[in-house]
């Protein structure tokens, strides 16, 4: 749906901009999240989010600045929806199906807490590709 893997490498179609534009939508949109690796498969996506302390305060300070400013933090799953929200409309909209389905209800998350296991996920999301063929989400995988 959204491109193809051509020599272990991702050629996304319009619609797969359109999800890869969404995804940086997020960290536009709100100023506690930062983007690190993501790919846009065929039919998923891969990504990591990660959530800044900005509202955090000091020892004996309140954390309200974010507040103060109007900023309401959503946690992750009202992130990804707001995500997948924003995606399918304009993927609706461009193909003139309005009220499509077009991403799965739920999603997978994991705390990543750095060291070895950001950069093995690191890793993980951006050899996907690669492994497209052996991918148990490719209906033509060879697995």
């Amino acid at each position: 749906m959204f491109g193809q893997i051509v020599d272990g490498h991702v050629k996304l179609n319009d619609l797969g901009g359109v999800v890869s534009d969404s995804w940086e939508w997020l960290a536009k949109n709100y100023p506690y999240v930062e983007l690190d690796e993501k790919v846009v498969m065929p039919n998923h996506l891969h990504g990591i989010i990660v959530i800044t302390d900005e509202c955090k305060g000091g020892s004996r300070t309140a954390p309200t600045a974010a507040l103060d400013r109007g900023i309401s933090r959503k946690p992750l799953g009202r992130l990804i929806g707001a995500f997948k929200t924003v995606s399918t409309k304009k993927i609706n909209q461009m193909r003139g199906a309005p009220g499509i389905t077009i991403w799965q209800r739920n999603y997978y998350e994991h705390v990543i807490r750095g060291g070895d296991s950001l950069r093995s996920i690191r890793e993980y999301i951006v050899n996907n590709p690669a492994n497209w063929e052996f991918d148990e989400l490719n209906i033509g995988s060879q697995r």
